[in-house]
């Protein structure tokens, strides 16, 4: 016989104080119940976590118990599939997604779906479901993006791009060089370079935020800088591009500089300027998306990694919107936390809100 629960559970959420909310929880498979009740079903014998996977029972057969000693005194045994005397479904889930992190990163060939699915004891569709379930990522898009990091920091540190190319973990360089451009955003010889070879012209002017600098290399606008000291911004500038020929540009290309600001003070116009973006595909699918934001509208981190379709990914969106190096035309201040609350601005907090505000009584 199943005992009946206590009406309130010591220390947890009131949603679930209910047998109807218990109940819903059990429809739904709803994780939030898990450590609050535990269900048993009287046909089978076992007792479960809300959130088990196991095919729904009648309600009828259904009881409920507020710890396991209870449901285990009354003669039922511990479900097999969602553990509910370890660390459950969800704690097995991370535990795998983990464990597959680790081989990704530590492989000096990343494996394959089907070797990773085995190391964690997963079949290769439901493992592959729920990597990019927990990670907002595919496991070869993880391997790529971890890849893509050893690439940069090797590319900064070797002699040539083809030392780089073995220490990343690559056994040939056509394999290499297939993939380059998506994982750096430009070819290695150009990430490595600093920019050796490119001209980039600049002009430093002034706007309703403070001193603005403008530079463009051949393909279109390369940075948008914004601050308070205009030698600091022609030295960021410098240190952004090392090796690249920098020169002041004439009276034609302060004219880009204009536009620049005319556009912040009416921004309902469009920016209509050629852009030459730099960065990795991770990146650059987040400055896309940025691109796509209304003037007038914010979103926060967690729509954005949403829209990209990377719902897990918050934390790497963030700092690819703090990657930006082209303020205004890529607008990273169209992203605000959860809350609404503004923050996390390249170019400083204040000069955010103005923009936002400005863009509001624009729109």
């Amino acid at each position: 016989m199943i005992k009946k629960t206590v009406n309130v559970i010591k220390g947890k959420q009131p949603q679930f104080i209910s047998d109807n909310a218990r109940w819903r929880a059990v429809i739904e498979k709803d994780i939030r119940g898990d450590g609050q009740f535990w269900y048993a079903v009287k046909t089978t014998g076992v007792y479960c976590r809300p959130s088990c996977p196991s095919r729904q029972p009648n309600r009828e057969n259904v009881g409920f118990y507020t710890n396991v000693k209870d449901a285990e005194k009354s003669g039922f045994r511990a479900c097999k599939r969602c553990d509910p005397k370890g660390a459950g479904l969800a704690g097995k889930h991370a535990k795998a997604v983990a464990t597959a992190c680790r081989l990704i990163e530590q492989a000096d060939e990343v494996p394959n779906l089907t070797e990773i699915a085995n190391a964690v004891s997963m079949s290769l569709g439901y493992f592959h479901r729920l990597f990019k379930a927990s990670t907002g990522l595919t496991p070869k898009d993880y391997a790529n993006g971890h890849r893509a990091g050893r690439v940069k920091d090797a590319l900064s540190k070797r002699q040539t791009v083809t030392e780089a190319i073995y220490e990343a973990g690559f056994n040939s360089n056509g394999r290499f060089y297939a993939d380059s451009t998506k994982m750096l955003g430009m070819k290695p010889s150009e990430y490595r370079s600093g920019g050796a070879g490119y001209t980039i012209r600049f002009a430093i002017g002034e706007s309703y935020l403070g001193s603005i600098l403008v530079a463009a290399s051949e393909k279109g606008v390369c940075a948008i800088h914004l601050g308070d000291d205009p030698d600091l911004l022609a030295r960021i500038l410098q240190d952004q591009f090392p090796k690249a020929e920098i020169i002041g540009g004439d009276k034609e290309f302060e004219k880009l500089v204009a536009n620049v600001v005319g556009f912040m003070e009416s921004p309902e116009v469009g920016f209509k300027l050629p852009l030459d973006i730099r960065g990795t595909a991770f990146q650059q699918r987040v400055w896309k998306e940025l691109q796509r934001i209304p003037v007038g509208d914010t979103i926060s981190y967690a729509e954005l990694a949403k829209r990209i379709g990377s719902p897990k990914s918050v934390r790497a969106v963030a700092q690819a919107c703090g990657a930006n190096t082209i303020a205004v035309a890529i607008p990273c201040h169209r992203v605000v936390r959860t809350n609404g609350d503004i923050s996390g601005y390249r170019w400083g907090v204040a000069r955010k809100k103005k923009l936002l505000s400005v863009e509001k009584n624009k729109s």
